[in-house]
């Protein structure tokens, strides 16, 4: 099995790149610096996440379907999700127009696109808790469609984007209390991008993928929070291990493989 390697800047970044191209007058992240920050990772250089940045084979796939300012701030984990897996996809979304690329992705056979989104706004009929295997039925590669947004975005998103409605609805069923700390829903039920993404892993069979991202998005949250607080990263701290134990666990997976 081989490692995969990155290829230049991932989606999120190239869609960030094109949000800032259009914009008019440079995009100010509230209550953060304002000086120079790292163009891998986003944080300030002294927080530099880069050298941490998990590399996975991961079979499913990731469409962020992006709220027009998420891919500008800096507290966004769609960034974390594309930085583990490989197949991530980001779109910008718009009430009177949608990507050309966008429905050709949907429309790829090697895929099977899930909507995330919770059960309870949508006909049962469409509901499904469940991801189906990539070895059963078709074969297809379960792709997540994640509306990357504040929750009263996403609704807005889910009720004018028609060319999701044959989508089946995939209804997350999780006991945990979401534990992110950049930006806080008004409902602790509600998962950050990246926490959804994790949990769509899980169900897809690929549980070290998983693990591997939310332990990223705690190093992550970690480094964002010390470099606004103006506090010196801790490598060796609880999160930081972590990481590195699934990181050496994949490496001893690969070399006896």
């Amino acid at each position: 099995m081989n490692m995969p390697s990155p290829s230049g800047p991932h989606a999120v970044s190239r869609l960030r790149s094109a949000r800032l191209a259009r914009s008019s007058k440079p995009f100010l992240a509230r209550g953060g610096p304002r000086g120079e920050r790292c163009a891998g990772c986003r944080l300030v250089p002294s927080h530099c996440l880069c050298a941490l940045r998990p590399l996975l084979p991961v079979r499913a796939g990731v469409c962020l379907l992006m709220a027009d300012i998420e891919p500008l701030k800096p507290s966004n984990t769609g960034w974390v999700v594309a930085e583990v897996v490989a197949d991530t996809f980001a779109f910008g979304w718009a009430r009177t127009e949608v990507d050309p690329a966008l429905l050709a992705l949907l429309a790829d056979p090697q895929w099977q696109p899930y909507l995330v989104f919770p059960g309870e706004f949508v006909d049962a009929e469409r509901v499904v808790s469940d991801v189906q295997p990539l070895e059963t039925n078709t074969g297809k590669r379960p792709l997540f469609v994640l509306l990357d947004a504040t929750w009263p975005e996403a609704r807005k998103m889910f009720r004018k984007s028609p060319y999701l409605d044959k989508l089946p609805v995939l209804s997350l069923q999780s006991e945990q209390l979401s534990s992110y700390k950049l930006r806080r829903s008004q409902r602790d039920a509600h998962f950050c991008t990246s926490e959804v993404a994790a949990l769509c892993l899980a169900l897809a069979g690929e549980v070290h993928a998983a693990e591997t991202l939310a332990a990223y998005l705690d190093v992550f949250t970690d480094h964002y929070l010390r470099a606004k607080q103006q506090l010196p990263v801790d490598g060796d701290d609880a999160a930081h291990q972590r990481l590195r134990a699934l990181a050496h666990s994949q490496h001893s997976c690969f070399d006896s493989c």
